[in-house]
């Protein structure tokens, strides 16, 4: 990576994609089949994943958003169009909509046999997709820090972002299935708060040491210094629906961690959360998307999820306008209140009909549109 800008650093995005049959519509496992053709187009920036019914590729590293908003319609095509070639389509789903998952067929790796002799059947439900962005920054004592500053509004970043109302062909209730789910490891969910790199360090070694963890990569917070990259690593959401979305989500984590940054250097620690109001408003915010309430897990209070919405955005204004990214935060926000959540779009697909398929055919049809 170049030189650390820490005004406007680079952000890079990894997404996940499902890949499933266009008669049946059920999940189909074709992953590696599909990487190999994808491979000619994005070389080394596509690969398998856990199941063998998902795809990832990821971004180069960017600090213009438009730049990055291309990346992302090209791979979303390169990935769409390989799946096409081996009689399959994909999609962007936090989870599987139809098909029997359960369990998951895995993909050929010793790393993954080693996983599933520790974690066992929590596997079962790990057909799942998120968006991750990682944002440059090689500093990893302050990278610990600024992750405690952004802990609070993880739950926005849920229910902005909530693309998962269905699982193996269940209306589930929530608007985020996928954190549900995704919650059931050892080391996953909001991380605790840390004073230091070094109390980071000792935690993680202890989790190791307990053999709690595989290897780094088993290490599931969804903020955490990369243990392969100079960056910090947030991956709270369902991968988006759309390109647009995700550009959104890139935009909001990096004006989050400017904005931490700040505060760090000033020397603000961050607010150490009462880790039972955290917890709560994860549920919230995984359960109702944008169409409920949350508390707000420094002061305990009730909001809407559109208020929690607008206080993010007051609270990353400054750092957006240093980012040159304010105009696009508001009006990608705005159409998102008009056009709905992915997790709202995929329920009123759903309703016409009242046909899980329908639903994947929507998904096939937005994996690289906009916001409508």
């Amino acid at each position: 990576m170049t030189t650390f800008d820490q005004a406007c650093p680079l952000v890079g995005v990894e997404e996940e994609y499902l890949l499933v049959d266009p008669e049946t519509r059920a999940a189909r496992p074709e992953s590696a089949a599909v990487v190999a053709k994808a491979t000619t187009e994005l070389g080394e920036r596509v690969g398998t994943e856990i199941t063998r019914y998902q795809v990832e590729a990821k971004t180069e590293p960017c600090t213009d958003l438009a730049e990055l908003a291309e990346q992302l319609r090209l791979m979303r095509a390169a990935v769409a169009e390989a799946a096409a070639g081996e009689g399959a389509r994909a999609v962007a789903s936090g989870t599987v909509v139809l098909g029997d998952v359960v369990p998951p067929l895995i993909t050929d790796h010793p790393r993954y046999g080693v996983g599933i002799a520790n974690y066992r059947s929590i596997h079962d439900e790990q057909s799942i997709c998120a968006g991750h962005v990682h944002v440059h920054l090689p500093d990893r004592e302050r990278a610990v820090l600024t992750a405690n500053h952004l802990r609070p509004w993880l739950p926005v970043l849920i229910a902005l972002l909530a693309n998962s109302p269905f699982w193996a062909g269940r209306v589930t209730g929530y608007a985020c299935w996928r954190t549900l789910c995704w919650g059931k490891w050892p080391v996953a969910g909001p991380p605790p708060y840390f004073a230091s790199a070094a109390e980071y360090d000792e935690t993680v070694a202890r989790l190791t040491e307990a053999k709690v963890l595989v290897d780094p990569g088993t290490i599931f917070w969804d903020v955490r210094p990369s243990a392969r990259l100079p960056t910090l690593e947030v991956r709270v959401t369902d991968v988006p629906a759309t390109a647009e979305e995700s550009v959104l989500l890139a935009a909001l984590v990096r004006g989050l961690v400017v904005a931490a940054l700040d505060r760090v250097d000033a020397g603000d620690p961050g607010p150490r959360l009462r880790d039972e109001l955290l917890r709560a408003a994860y549920w919230q915010a995984a359960r109702d998307g944008m169409d409920g309430n949350g508390i707000d897990p420094v002061t305990g209070r009730l909001a809407s999820a559109a208020e929690r919405a607008d206080a993010l955005l007051r609270y990353v204004r400054p750092a957006l306008e240093r980012t040159g990214d304010l105009k696009l935060v508001e009006s990608r926000l705005a159409r998102l209140a008009v056009v709905g959540t992915g997790a709202a779009r995929q329920l009123a697909a759903h309703a016409r009909r009242g046909s899980p398929a329908d639903v994947v055919d929507h998904l096939v049809e937005t994996l690289s549109g906009g916001l409508g």
